[in-house]
């Protein structure tokens, strides 16, 4: 008999998700087989709900969704000889190929060939995730599968704030989603000075005050430029980590940086945007762009600064059971959450 599991699908081309009865995944000989114990809900997962045009071009009908998780190792592959049964891990969601000139030369993260868990094969909002051992992250004891369930978007952050060199720098970052205000915590724990976050959603920037030292700017009731001039940065940012999407934020970012500085970007302005590249130019600004983790060296960073006193614990503002999943997603898309973490250990029948 087929053992089933309760998984959150794609299985309508419309706005929603639906749980569904699907076969445990069996894995090959490379693969690991994880209990799933905690998710997280990440921006992509709400363009998936909302089947916008990305999602219709990219997420095939039928698909789990989901590529934030930690859970426990409960089968492993017959080649796998470095992870045990029972081991609690989070994972890598980008899988990659093995030809392409960058994944020879090391920089995994750069593959053209990558496809992501939960975006292009079956992903890990189910009670169990098949998954490559090779992608496998294990968990140390003193980091929580609620802390595991969001190290993807940690990552994100990771990777952006540690770009450039922060220490004694000013940043600013702009955009105080859950992935902004990580960002501006690990800049703060990296060394920096200050550290400006702006955004016109008063509900984020009062959380990204409780998650770090930071200085909120609402730049819808707030002039930056002031802001500046009380902490007396002379000639402006050294740093921008601009993680909003928005046009107008990155024209303040340029316009509020010290000649030379340097800004790293990951989040995505919707279609085209016109940029005033002779300001950049003359300015001497570096532009670098951001996509998901070095893997797997931002990993290491990060589980390092989890250790060492970095604490972004509270960025996780609500939390429900797996079979409350409706709930979880109208509350991400309100934009007064923080981070949303899913349990799936319980409220189901088990199969």
């Amino acid at each position: 008999m087929t053992k089933l599991m309760n998984s959150l699908v794609k299985s309508k081309a419309e706005p929603g998700l639906w749980m569904e009865q699907r076969p445990v995944p069996e894995i090959g000989p490379d693969d690991v087989l994880i209990r799933i114990n905690k998710t997280g809900i990440c921006g992509t997962d709400i363009h998936i709900w909302n089947w916008d045009e990305w999602a219709r071009k990219t997420v095939p009908v039928g698909l789990i969704t989901g590529h934030e998780f930690a859970g426990e190792i409960v089968e492993i592959g017959r080649d796998v000889d470095d992870l045990s049964i029972g081991q609690r891990c989070s994972g890598e969601g980008h899988l990659i190929g093995h030809l392409s000139r960058q994944v020879r030369a090391g920089k995994f993260h750069l593959d053209p060939e990558t496809r992501g868990i939960g975006v292009n094969v079956q992903g890990a909002f189910a009670e169990y995730l098949c998954l490559p051992a090779f992608n496998v992250v294990p968990l140390p004891d003193d980091i929580s599968d609620d802390i595991g369930a969001i190290l993807d978007p940690l990552g994100n952050a990771v990777h952006t704030a540690l770009s450039f060199d922060l220490l004694g720098e000013d940043v600013l970052v702009t955009g105080a989603g859950p992935i902004g205000i990580m960002a501006a915590a690990v800049a703060r724990h990296a060394g920096a000075r200050h550290v400006v976050i702006t955004d016109i959603n008063p509900d984020r920037l009062a959380l990204a005050e409780q998650v770090a030292d930071v200085v909120p700017v609402n730049v819808a009731t707030q002039d930056l430029k002031e802001v500046m001039a009380r902490l007396k940065l002379v000639q402006g940012f050294d740093v921008g980590l601009e993680v909003s999407g928005s046009q107008a934020a990155l024209d303040q970012m340029v316009e509020a940086l010290v000649m030379g500085g340097r800004i790293a970007m990951l989040g995505i302005p919707p279609g085209k945007s016109p940029v005033d590249w002779s300001r950049i130019v003359f300015k001497a600004i570096t532009i670098k762009g951001v996509y998901g983790r070095e893997i797997f060296e931002t990993w290491y960073k990060m589980i390092a600064m989890l250790q060492n006193g970095l604490d972004i614990s509270k960025i996780i503002t609500h939390r429900y059971s797996a079979n409350n999943f409706e709930t979880g997603f109208t509350t991400m898309k309100s934009g007064s959450s923080g981070k949303i973490v899913l349990d799936w250990t319980k409220g189901f029948d088990k199969q």
